[in-house]
């Protein structure tokens, strides 16, 4: 899973990271409700999106090409 980001494109890795930003944002939600099924859910979601935050940022700083 940790390289599978770096095949993406800059507009799929933005669309990626819009919906990996809307399931973080559910989930949080569930686990204040209490409906959570994986409690590590919300770690490895959070470290997803910074995985792609990351290569956006080098995308925008041209560290990588495009």
């Amino acid at each position: 899973m940790k390289n599978s980001y770096n095949d993406l494109s800059y507009e799929e890795l933005i669309s990626t990271r819009e919906s990996l930003q809307n399931e973080y944002r559910d989930t949080r939600f569930n686990m204040v409700v209490g409906h959570v099924d994986n409690p590590l859910a919300l770690r490895t979601l959070r470290r997803r999106l910074a995985r792609l935050n990351t290569i956006i940022h080098e995308h925008d700083t041209r560290i990588r090409q495009r």
